[in-house]
């Protein structure tokens, strides 16, 4: 294979694996830290906290290319998706799943120095990553199990942080699942008139005229039990200095998404990752400060 030909796979291999879009790495990343930094009373172990960093770009990674795997006779009618790899033709079946694989593969590889309960559940943290894809076949709000597969790092982060997984991180992982709803939700709307003609399903779809409604409460939900988790964690200020933020930055979302225009959507879609990064901000404070 020549350089130019190599280069040209290099290409479509980062595109595949949106090497040049990483919110979606960031959204699964910030609650992975949240519950690094609760699991190791704000001093979790940095090793720990690297494996988990690269583990969530290299299964995000993985993630992407099975969605375009699964979506790939859908996507070149969606307006935003349409130029991506399979769209255009521009890769195999086998190709892509190879590549999936791989990252999967590499994924193991990386948390096999961390201790037996951490990888028992990478187990079903790889099945539902691989199976959400094909859920908006026939779910009607798939965007809630995209919840659950963006909030599996957070078990997995107390099991190798503490060997065990206690009741306060499956409310975590309530906590974001709720958020992830509601931000998924206002990527759904940018998508809705297009999904509306190929016959997926989506929670935009789903919730109909109370779409927007819908994405308000999750985010108030979310809120509540963060705020909560941080009341029993007795966090300091800074903490909820964060959420006071992330309540701001919400209401500016809902001034964006109201009228639903798709660009404005989509742009609240991408908001969110502020809100991530002021928790986890508020939250380090809140241990580190004296």
């Amino acid at each position: 294979m020549n350089a130019a030909r190599l280069n040209e796979r290099l290409t479509v291999y980062m595109q595949l694996m949106r090497m040049d879009k990483p919110i979606g790495t960031f959204l699964l990343l910030w609650p992975t830290l949240w519950a690094l930094l609760i699991a190791g009373q704000g001093r979790p172990d940095p090793l720990i906290v690297l494996i988990f960093i690269i583990g969530t770009f290299l299964m995000r990674s993985a993630g992407c290319v099975i969605n375009d795997y699964a979506d790939r006779d859908f996507d070149g009618h969606v307006e935003r998706t349409r130029q991506r790899p399979f769209a255009r033709g521009a890769v195999g079946k086998k190709e892509a799943l190879l590549l999936a694989a791989g990252l999967a593969l590499l994924s193991l590889l990386l948390i096999l120095p961390l201790n037996g309960l951490t990888l028992l559940l990478s187990v079903p943290a790889l099945f539902i990553a691989a199976s959400y894809p094909f859920t908006k076949r026939f779910f009607p709000v798939p965007q809630a199990y995209l919840g659950l597969a963006f909030s599996f790092g957070i078990p997995m982060a107390f099991a190798a942080q503490t060997g065990e997984v206690p009741a306060l991180a499956w409310l975590l992982l309530l906590a974001n699942a709720c958020w992830t709803l509601a931000y998924d939700t206002a990527y759904a709307i940018s998508d809705k008139p297009d999904d509306l003609k190929i016959g997926i399903k989506t929670s935009a779809i789903t919730f109909g005229d109370y779409d927007v409604l819908a994405i308000m409460l999750f985010h108030a939900v979310f809120l509540a039990l963060m705020a909560g988790i941080g009341l029993h964690l007795a966090l300091a200020w800074p903490f909820y200095l964060s959420l006071l933020v992330s309540v701001a930055l919400m209401t500016r979302q809902y001034l964006g998404i109201r009228e639903r225009d798709r660009a404005a959507c989509f742009k609240a879609f991408l908001d969110n990752n502020r809100v991530g990064a002021a928790i986890l901000i508020g939250m380090a404070l809140s241990y580190w400060l004296p």
